[in-house]
């Protein structure tokens, strides 16, 4: 899979969509053991998401923590600094395949970033060991690697035309696990925990959204594999968009996107 240079203004483009099963994911986290809680987002992104943190638990410190710049600048323009209740808001930047915590956390959160972070299950020994007891490990991924969404983008990847170019650069079939598989690593590491799934119906408006809503997540390592080449990168998404059209027809109120996510909450033993 190729590292996907990332586009904050892409991807800000259905915020309102991409930060809903985050607000679901704390709806779900309990109380933290700290009083001004210690607390870690890994993959940030521009931040967004992040300073709902800050509204739920207003005195923590909170470090969001991402490996891409172009996030990271924007995460900093926008969301850095001291938060209404007392708190702070800080980035920084790390990587999540090697990241451990340096200090105690109450939560360690992630939205949406472990399904492209091969091996993200082993981590969870290190992680759970850096919370305090009665501390929360949770996260969201999208769980919809089958869906036409992506196994058209990987068929025209694998076509004689574009394989040369995209073989191997797309996120794999098996990026994230099974809800079965998280529960038992979870609760095997000491944590209570809660496993579930979501299908969200998106209603989508514009002209090809599901085009461009996959362009700010999905498809950023095949546009970042063609970006030496905008003739080639512009003639793949056209075969990409009819596909696309066909796939997700439109209606008079827009075009809806069926997004399964998975989500788990783990609570360590205090």
């Amino acid at each position: 899979m190729t590292t996907p240079t990332w586009d904050p203004a892409q991807y800000l483009r259905h915020a309102g969509h991409r930060a809903r099963p985050f607000a679901d994911l704390l709806a779900r986290v309990p109380g933290l053991p700290g009083d001004r809680p210690r607390i870690a987002d890994l993959g940030c992104g521009p931040g967004n998401v992040t300073a709902l943190l800050a509204d739920r638990w207003p005195t923590a410190r909170i470090t969001g923590y991402d490996n891409s710049p172009e996030m990271l600048d924007k995460a900093h323009v926008d969301h850095e600094g001291p938060t209404a209740g007392g708190g702070r808001l800080d980035f920084a930047h790390a990587d999540i395949r090697t990241w451990t915590p340096a200090e105690p956390y109450d939560l360690i959160v992630s939205n949406a970033t472990l399904q492209w972070v091969p091996g993200h299950a082993d981590r969870f020994p290190d992680w759970t060991a850096g919370l305090r007891p009665g501390g929360t490990l949770a996260f969201q991924v999208p769980d919809n690697i089958d869906a036409p969404l992506h196994a058209l983008m990987r068929d025209l990847a694998g076509t004689p035309r574009w394989r040369d170019r995209l073989g191997g650069v797309l996120r794999r079939t098996d990026s994230v696990h099974t809800p079965g598989t998280y529960l038992d690593r979870l609760t095997r590491l000491g944590c209570t925990a809660d496993v579930w799934q979501t299908t969200y119906f998106h209603v989508l408006t514009g002209q090809d959204p599901v085009l461009d809503w996959v362009k700010g997540t999905g498809l950023r390592p095949a546009l970042t594999a063609l970006a030496d080449d905008p003739e080639a990168r512009d003639a793949f998404l056209d075969e990409y968009r009819d596909l696309l059209r066909r796939a997700y027809p439109s209606a008079p109120y827009g075009t809806v996107l069926p997004f399964r996510r998975l989500f788990a909450v783990a609570v360590k033993e205090s």
